[in-house]
């Protein structure tokens, strides 16, 4: 991908299923693909505080044979079509294709995706932010030196608590995360 990267820019980085948009596991159907309520505003909002917004999701479907890397275009677009109603467009999408136990550097909750994408789009992750629905979300956030939101809504089942695992704000949606960011 060719890229033009600016000075110093920041970023919003979001979980993608669970956050952005609702959890249906491995799904590649587009007709189940809806935006989280208040996702449309919010990420306008984001976008008009001069933020980037870069989707970082583990998609280890690929990896277990369930659908191919090809497969996640037609959700990328969808979630395009959806947001562009409230003026919100994701500037990039970024996935990990691996299965949980491939110990590699970009699964969450891992850095890597979110280091790369700074890297990619000249990002200063110290004033850039990561929403995401389960702590491996906080964790990629903060070992990545971004500020952390939880976005609590159930998603989360281990609680497994961990140094980098606490978020600095935990949000009921993502209007509240707008808020905190854009204050």
């Amino acid at each position: 991908m060719a890229v033009e990267p600016m000075e110093g820019g920041r970023a919003v980085f979001i979980d993608k299923d669970g956050t952005l948009i609702h959890d249906v596991p491995y799904n590649v159907d587009p007709r189940h693909v809806w935006l989280s309520c208040g996702a449309g505003r919010a990420l306008r909002r984001m976008k008009d505080a001069g933020y980037k917004l870069i989707v970082v999701s583990n998609q280890s479907g690929i990896a277990r044979s369930l659908f191919k890397e090809k497969d996640l275009l037609p959700i990328n677009r969808r979630i395009q079509t959806l947001l562009a109603p409230y003026g919100a467009q994701i500037d990039a999408f970024y996935y990990c294709p691996h299965a949980p136990d491939d110990g590699c550097e970009c699964r969450k909750p891992m850095p890597g995706m979110i280091l790369r994408a700074a890297k990619d789009y000249a990002i200063k992750p110290q004033i850039s932010w990561m929403i995401g629905d389960i702590l491996h979300d906080v964790e990629a956030g903060n070992r990545s030196g971004c500020h952390t939101i939880h976005f609590n809504n159930g998603n989360e089942t281990e609680w497994v608590m961990g140094d980098y695992r606490q978020p600095v704000y935990s949000v009921r949606d993502l209007t509240e995360a707008a808020d905190i960011i854009c204050h």
